[in-house]
């Protein structure tokens, strides 16, 4: 694309010899940018892309975005694009660059504090049973028809996600299913995709650390049901939101939408009823605009049963029947890290899980008082921990759940990143010991261990035949961040190894 023709919807086209140029690119870090590309000063919580723009210039750069003129050298003779916010202008460009991909596919946005996740991949096997090949973008990885793309963000930035729906589009893909994050809406990475379906899971304590209070972090997800499929070129285009949430129930959805919403509730237009819950099994009967069925999920939960539904409506936007989006459901694989068994010849329920906020803490263990083997004399063990440089305001929180759930409880580390461990291990078991009266308990019930593989070993050890070990908080990941160093570590190893060595 001319540079010419990449800015021309902005005030001020280049008339200069550079307006002809092929780009080859555009960058928002300077390490990358190539000769002829673009370079975007984005001016971020720790760094301002404005302190690079030197770099850029000597790299090749031939047309900068920046938000303060007065910051670019003045030896530079190419095109300067000077606009209140650089990030906005980033997603407006990139999405030309690539040549508008959302506009051909059919684009799902699912947003919430908890069941991003299995929600995409749940919609993705009904997409893909209904002949649908579609895209998935989220916290595991990014993924179409078997070919996996690495990524460090649930939602990237807007360079690499419209880059990723080109390539998805280039290789065969009709829809996509991403996860988009409050961070990500409210730094407007996704403003260019033009949405068909957006799902609203629920919303709980978690990234108070970005939004300072959850009013904030509500009006971050708002923006997803007013502001973008209001500007959405689709039609028709649905909002699927869970109203037995009461943040759901809050939700303003622009008028251009159809509502539907879903959960036990009997205004719903997706509402289920349990029929039975086993460890294998959730048997549940929905009724949905079409009429009523039931359908035998092999899921566990609550919680999952909520993400089963709305991946039900999801589905039935895309235009796929209920008999089909009932069949993909039963036969559901399940999702890397989301209450994911550990497979062993010695029969232990040992499970892994990404729960990493209070609410999605809760919600495990709950399901596993309820249906685990302690009903017949076994114990819940729990082993978690906390993020380092995240919300401080969750751990203890996330401490007092444990205790009121599990029967033992391994606190560790989890991604300590610069944050002392030790400090982060004494604000979770804050939560815990609130008074004199209760120390000899919480010395009985509770183990404090900083070396996670350690704390993983001895929970192994300790666990008999009719105990559930929860391990939670890591869920798919395959680091451990220390200081600023990204570290190999997968909890679904760890357990598996220390099984063998039991």
């Amino acid at each position: 694309m001319k540079l010419q023709n990449l800015f021309s919807i902005f005030p001020g086209v280049p008339e200069n010899a550079y307006s002809e140029i092929e780009i080859q690119g555009i960058y928002n870090n300077s390490d990358h940018v190539q000769l002829h590309s673009v370079f975007v000063a984005i001016r971020g919580t720790k760094i301002d892309g404005h302190d690079f723009l030197n770099a850029a210039i000597s790299k090749g750069a031939i047309a900068l975005v920046v938000q303060d003129k007065g910051r670019v050298p003045s030896h530079f003779e190419g095109f300067v694009l000077v606009v209140p916010d650089t990030r906005s202008v980033l997603d407006i460009i990139a999405a030309r660059f690539y040549g508008y991909p959302a506009n051909n596919l059919f684009c799902i946005g699912v947003t919430g504090t908890n069941g991003k996740t299995s929600l995409c991949y749940l919609v993705e096997a009904i997409l893909c049973r209904g002949r649908i090949s579609t895209g998935v973008i989220g916290t595991v990885d990014h993924h179409l028809d078997g070919k996996s793309f690495s990524t460090t963000m649930t939602t990237p930035d807007a360079l690499e996600l419209q880059a990723r729906l080109a390539e998805f589009l280039a290789h065969g893909a009709r829809a996509t299913v991403m996860e988009v994050t409050s961070h990500a809406l409210a730094q407007k990475r996704v403003d260019s995709v033009n949405f068909n379906t957006v799902v609203f899971t629920n919303l709980s304590h978690d990234h108070l650390d970005f939004h300072e209070n959850m009013k904030s972090y509500f009006q971050a997800k708002q923006r997803l049901f007013r502001d973008l499929i209001w500007h959405s070129h689709k039609s028709p285009i649905f909002a699927i939101i869970n109203i037995d949430d009461k943040w759901g129930r809050q939700l303003a959805v622009a008028d251009p939408a159809i509502l539907w919403t879903y959960g036990k509730n009997n205004d719903a237009q997706f509402q289920f009823k349990v029929i039975k819950m086993t460890i294998a099994q959730t048997r549940i009967e929905l009724k949905h605009p079409l009429g009523t069925l039931e359908i035998a999920l092999p899921l566990l939960g609550l919680y999952n049963i909520y993400n089963a539904v709305a991946a039900f409506a999801v589905g039935m936007s895309a235009g796929i029947s209920p008999e089909i989006c009932k069949n993909a459901l039963e036969s559901f694989t399940g999702v890397p890290g989301r209450l994911q068994k550990v497979a062993n010849s010695k029969n232990l329920q040992v499970y892994i899980d990404y729960a990493h906020t209070p609410d999605a803490l809760e919600n495990v263990l709950r399901t596993l008082k309820d249906l685990d083997p302690s009903k017949e004399g076994g114990k819940l063990i729990v082993l978690f921990g906390c993020g380092g440089d995240r919300d401080r305001t969750k751990r203890g929180p996330m401490g007092q759940i444990a205790y009121r759930y599990a029967d033992k409880i391994f606190i560790t580390s989890d991604n300590p990143r610069t944050e002392n461990p030790k400090v982060i291990l004494d604000e979770i078991s804050a939560g815990i010991f609130t008074s004199e009266s209760n120390l000899k308990e919480f010395h009985r019930k509770v183990i404090v261990e900083e070396n996670r593989v350690l704390a993983i070993q001895q929970a192994i050890q300790m666990i008999q035949p009719k105990d559930v070990l929860i391990i939670a908080g890591k869920g798919h990941e395959t680091y451990q961040i220390i200081g600023q160093t990204r570290y190999p570590f997968d909890d679904y190893q760890e357990a598996q190894k220390a099984i063998e060595e039991k």
